[in-house]
């Protein structure tokens, strides 16, 4: 996982606010973790830190959102998707959140019908409802899921903040391709410890 010394610089200016910030845990379900060694890193350290994260918004009172993407037995909500692969059935236990990430009363739970989770879910309206123009981000896949509803939370003027190593990817170039791109591009980069600290100060 990456540190804060490697951690590439972000173009965008902002700092997280716990009055401003939601966290969005992003498709933690066991058939997407299945590459990853169930007692190695990174997926140990991915879902100690996600889970840092989120004590830390629950003790804030942040939202705290899930995505999940839909089983198999719904393809109309996966359109394209669809055709490249396969998901579990809708009674599998592989689509479930993780057991150490399971949802908590009062937490949101959203289906995403695409890598993007503002994609034909009802993200932005809990987003908006609750007052929060900033998303911290983690989960997988740092490369497509990440990336791509980072992307969209700045083109919808909500600041993206994208956790290096609460955030996974299938291999580390494209982990840190991820990490460029959304420093580059209109999010701020930063780590677990980096911005609990910031949001607790």
């Amino acid at each position: 996982m990456p540190t804060q010394d490697v951690v590439p610089r972000s173009a965008a200016p902002w700092s997280v606010d716990p009055d401003r910030a939601a966290l969005l845990i992003h498709n933690m379900q066991n058939h997407l973790l299945r590459p990853f060694p169930r007692d190695h890193s990174p997926l140990v350290d991915l879902i100690g830190n996600i889970a840092a994260l989120r004590r830390s918004a629950r003790r804030l009172g942040l939202p705290v959102v899930f995505s999940a993407v839909p089983s198999a037995e719904r393809p109309e909500q996966r359109g394209l998707a669809a055709e490249m692969e396969t998901g579990p059935a809708a009674d599998d236990p592989d689509v479930s959140i993780t057991e150490e990430l399971t949802p908590h009363r009062g937490e949101h739970l959203i289906t995403n019908a695409r890598h993007n989770a503002f994609l034909r879910s009802h993200l932005e309206r809990i987003l908006r409802t609750s007052g929060r123009d900033q998303l911290i981000l983690c989960g997988v896949f740092a490369h497509s899921g990440v990336l791509l509803t980072a992307a969209d939370a700045f083109m919808n003027d909500i600041q993206p903040f994208v956790v290096a190593d609460a955030v996974a990817d299938t291999s580390a170039e494209e982990h840190a391709l991820a990490l460029r791109w959304t420093a580059a591009r209109g999010a701020v980069v930063s780590t677990t410890m980096t911005l609990i600290d910031e949001l607790e100060a």
